[in-house]
């Protein structure tokens, strides 16, 4: 049975450099819970080892750096207990909002190689690193929209930091993003070609170590940077900024009921904007108003208190959202055809949505009490 995460250390005169892998080029490298218990103890090491001077987090293979979380594992334990908070669901969302927070205050540089695909749980591991490389080979997304989920692992937290009403924008729509998206979305901070992974890994083995994580992560800024000047692979075309006008009028509101009818109705003769009104006209009722007043509720929460949110919101989606419809029809059944609670997002009930927000732990703690202790 393969390591589902690869640990190497990569000599670096008087240092080392920790490398880490996500292995399942089956599965694009979804997260799994196996893996962020291999992952977040191994970051901790690296953390308190002086002689490791910063870690480079990627994907195995050419296709994808995580295409998201492995959620049929989830879904098999939600079917056997119905309406139930199943400890499956609870362990999952627990380790990888873990993981994530700890990568998001990694006390030295943490370099993450977003080539090819970076969706869902993808998009946590990527957006706490200190410094995040894409390529012309990135695609990102949070696609929770399509299988009744909501964007998480942070996303409270980044989507409210983005250009106005992309952050609501792209979390009801699911839209894909591309490398110079990403970089005005601030998602990512450097682009270099795919091939030029090996020439930075290399660099990195040769840089001068300082005794001060300021210092060092300004080396790493210094060095991505200076390969990207002279990289010569262009930039994809932008999708999101030329329609930045658009975007803030189409989600400029107080009803997000109104704002999702705006955006299906919109007639824009666009490619991407045609592909995100599909997702959002076809995906989850529940998804556009959650998005709605997770960024309102999470516009001024402390990125701890972002992830105990989410923990509540995710764990609510499994016991009475439509995350099990929704993993059926894309990843189980496959017919890609789900039977959502409710025909439209017009009809979901108020009182429904406030049901999400309640924690659903009971007498117990919640699980993520000490995230910032």
């Amino acid at each position: 049975m393969q390591d589902v995460v690869l640990f190497e250390e990569l000599n670096a005169g008087d240092k080392v450099i920790g490398v880490a892998t996500l292995n399942s080029e089956k599965s694009l490298n979804a997260l799994s819970l196996a893996m962020a218990e291999k992952l977040l103890p191994q970051l901790k090491k690296w953390a308190e080892d002086d002689k490791v001077a910063c870690v480079w987090l990627q994907g195995a293979g050419e296709k994808a750096f995580c295409a998201g979380g492995d959620i049929v594992a989830m879904y098999k334990a939600m079917q056997a207990e119905p309406g139930k908070l199943v400890e499956e669901v609870e362990n999952f969302f627990t380790q990888e909002y873990q993981l994530d927070y700890f990568i998001q205050t990694f006390p030295k540089p943490l370099i993450c190689w977003g080539d090819g695909i970076v969706m869902g749980g993808g998009m946590g591991l990527m957006n706490g690193a200190s410094h995040r490389i894409v390529t012309e080979r990135s695609l990102l997304a949070m696609p929770e929209v399509t299988i009744g989920l909501y964007p998480d692992v942070g996303a409270t937290y980044f989507l409210n930091r983005m250009p106005r009403g992309c952050g609501l924008f792209l979390g009801i729509t699911g839209a894909t993003m591309n490398a110079n998206d990403a970089l005005y979305l601030n998602l990512a901070d450097h682009f270099v070609g795919h091939e030029s992974k090996e020439s930075i890994l290399n660099k990195l083995k040769e840089v001068q170590w300082g005794n001060t994580e300021a210092l060092n992560k300004q080396k790493v800024t210094d060095l991505l940077s200076d390969v990207a000047s002279s990289d010569p692979t262009a930039l994809p075309t932008p999708q999101v900024e030329p329609h930045q006008k658009l975007i803030t009028e189409l989600t400029t509101g107080n009803d997000i009921g109104e704002i999702v009818e705006r955006i299906v109705s919109d007639e824009t003769d666009d490619k991407w904007l045609a592909r995100a009104r599909k997702n959002l006209a076809n995906g989850c009722p529940f998804t556009s108003h959650l998005v709605w007043n997770q960024l309102q509720q999470g516009s001024d929460l402390s990125l701890a208190d972002c992830f105990r949110l989410e923990l509540t919101l995710s764990c609510n989606c499994a016991v009475r959202g439509d995350f099990a419809e929704g993993i059926r029809a894309l990843l189980i059944d496959k017919d890609k055809n789900p039977q959502w609670q409710h025909s439209s997002v017009a009809e979901v009930p108020a009182e429904e949505i406030d049901a999400f927000f309640l924690p659903p732990w009971g007498e117990r703690t919640h699980p993520l009490a000490d995230l910032d202790k």
